[in-house]
């Protein structure tokens, strides 16, 4: 029988050598480590009740029109065209690029966790984010989780946002060198982008909150603290 100093020296070395359970896991941003909302980014321009209104005006359709720069689209562009037909929203409309740091609200911590345990575990990591290329730069000075990151893939540097099916051929380009996507998980707070993602191939998982994404990690088999109590054993009795 080994001691139990030598039966940890074989787990480590077992563990040293052991392939990866993934190719990589790739992190949607907004919503999944990034908290985003464009209200008070608005709100700092025009006030509180304005920006409701703004962001909740079926005629202007906030969500469309930002879907396009996410896409690709410039935002004097957008400013440009939305002006011309709103001009009544203008202050609204210039208000968001020009506050937009605002409406990164803060770091979803407990996925941000998430990040660092795997990537302290040689686990590759690679984001997938719908994000204007003008705003990024915003992101990037202000979370230093992203510096983690061995790739990120932004769909306004690309001309093309989830779930379109080119920007995940352009996610397996970009990670050819680590694996396919076949043995790779995705993860998005979209349902639309989650099952585009599984028609790519993808290993993708819906993501509600952070508790949930790391029980669906873990029992992929990926190298995290899990959080779910344990049994308690039953070691004598009557």
């Amino acid at each position: 029988m080994s001691s139990s100093h030598e039966q940890t020296a074989e787990t480590d070395s077992v563990d040293q050598w052991a392939p990866l359970p993934v190719d990589a896991v790739v992190f949607d941003l907004g919503n999944v480590l990034i908290r985003w909302d464009p209200t008070p980014a608005v709100a700092a321009a025009v006030g509180a009740e304005r920006a409701h209104a703004f962001l909740t005006n079926e005629a202007f359709d906030f969500t469309a029109w930002n879907a396009a720069n996410d896409a690709g689209r410039s935002f004097e562009e957008a400013e440009r065209e939305a002006v011309s037909a709103h001009p009544h929203l203008e202050q609204e409309i210039r208000g968001y690029r020009t506050h937009f740091g605002a409406s990164l609200v803060e770091e979803i911590a407990g996925t941000v966790e998430i990040l660092r345990e795997l990537h302290a575990a040689d686990i590759p990591v690679l984001a997938l984010t719908n994000w204007a290329a003008e705003t990024f730069p915003v992101a990037l000075d202000r979370f230093d989780f992203l510096d983690l990151f061995e790739d990120i893939i932004v769909s306004g540097e690309e001309g093309v946002a989830k779930p379109d099916p080119e920007i995940f051929e352009i996610l397996e380009e970009r990670m050819s060198h680590l694996g396919g996507l076949d043995d790779c998980i995705f993860i998005d707070d979209s349902l639309a982008n989650v099952e585009a993602a599984q028609e790519a191939g993808l290993d993708a998982i819906h993501f509600t909150d952070p508790e949930n994404l790391r029980q669906d990690l873990v029992v992929r088999g990926l190298p995290l603290r899990s959080t779910r109590p344990s049994t308690p054993q039953v070691t004598g009795g009557w």
